[in-house]
């Protein structure tokens, strides 16, 4: 008789031969020395190149309003690829952006946890033919983010620990209570904001990530590695730490002074390695990205590895196959 396969597919939920049981707390799969756990790549890529368009404040949150079926595929494609978490469209789906669209505060509520809902769609759609358990990441981005005017690439905002925590701490509560298996807290500019996060996400009952976005050995606000990543060391609630959205060549240093500095797993998706054109709205350069330098990440301590922007599933594909013993496999660059 065949053994009945198991696997996980969001928020404290597995399938064990059809029926539906507990399993075990997301930071376990971290525990141990070797896991490594495949992260999705770059969502708004995904759904441009499907033909979407997301120029307008909202980005990709913008389709939890207007195509939440697009966010499915986008999700669902980057499982098929291998991904074992997907990351939801909350990056930029908050209470005062969805306000200055004319949506109020309990439809805006709704909409974030729509976004979980629709990573947990795709992940029973893949689970079937995954044969590995399938886990779903709650975005929630920076306050600069919300200001949709490149300030989450500086930092420094001008307003407070206090009123940052105010910022992030309803949507938090709402994101915990739509039962993701992680919070991804991402493209930290700056460690003042860090703090923040810490006190908002303190008794939510779900654990999270936090990663920063950096640039050379700084963060983007200019602070330390060392210093930023010591924020993190004994927050229980943070239970992998590192960086994203940066460009590939900064990883790993990153990667080793968050795994030296915490003690914690590390979380690493940088871009492609393109870069960002503002002046004529287009990326320039060559991807950078491969499987390789994901191999270096794991060595260095990363247990989460994936990408960001301009990442996407036959990038995703490839680091799943090196990292799951499968050997080269196709890694044809980050324009996946």
């Amino acid at each position: 008789m065949r053994a009945a396969r198991v696997g996980r597919i969001g928020a404290g939920l597995a399938t064990v031969g059809g029926m539906t049981t507990a399993a075990p707390p997301f930071a376990d799969a971290l525990a141990s020395p070797s896991a490594a756990l495949v992260l999705d790549g770059g969502l708004s890529h995904q759904l441009e190149s499907a033909g979407h368009d997301l120029g307008d404040a909202l980005w990709s949150a913008r389709l939890l309003v207007e195509d939440p079926e697009a966010l499915v595929a986008a999700h669902l494609a980057f499982y098929e690829a291998g991904a074992d978490v997907v990351t939801s469209a909350g990056y930029q789906a908050t209470f005062e952006g969805f306000a200055r669209r004319g949506i109020g505060r309990e439809r805006a509520a709704g909409l974030l946890a729509l976004s979980v809902d629709l990573v947990r769609r795709a992940a029973r759609r893949a689970a079937a033919g995954a044969g590995r358990p399938l886990w779903v990441a709650a975005s929630a981005g920076p306050y600069g983010a919300m200001l949709a005017d490149g300030s989450e690439y500086r930092g420094r905002y001008g307003i407070g620990t206090a009123a940052l925590e105010a910022f992030h701490r309803p949507r938090l509560e709402v994101l915990a209570a739509a039962a993701p298996d992680v919070l991804a807290l991402e493209t930290v500019p700056d460690a003042d904001e860090a703090r923040a996060l810490l006190r908002a996400v303190r008794g939510l009952g779900v654990p999270a990530w936090l990663s920063y976005t950096v640039s050379g050995d700084r963060t983007r606000a200019g602070q330390p590695l060392e210093e930023a990543f010591g924020l993190l060391a004994d927050a229980e609630e943070v239970v992998a730490v590192g960086v994203n959205c940066c460009a590939p060549e900064d990883a790993l240093r990153a990667v080793e002074v968050a795994a030296r500095v915490t003690g914690k797993p590390v979380v690493v998706y940088p871009n492609s390695g393109e870069r960002w054109d503002a002046a004529a709205r287009g990326w320039r350069g060559r991807p950078a990205f491969s499987a390789d330098l994901a191999e270096e990440w794991r060595e260095a301590g990363a247990r989460l590895i994936g990408g960001c922007c301009r990442v996407g599933p036959d990038t995703v594909a490839a680091v799943a196959e090196r990292l799951r013993g499968r050997g080269p496999g196709r890694d044809q660059g980050a324009q996946g």
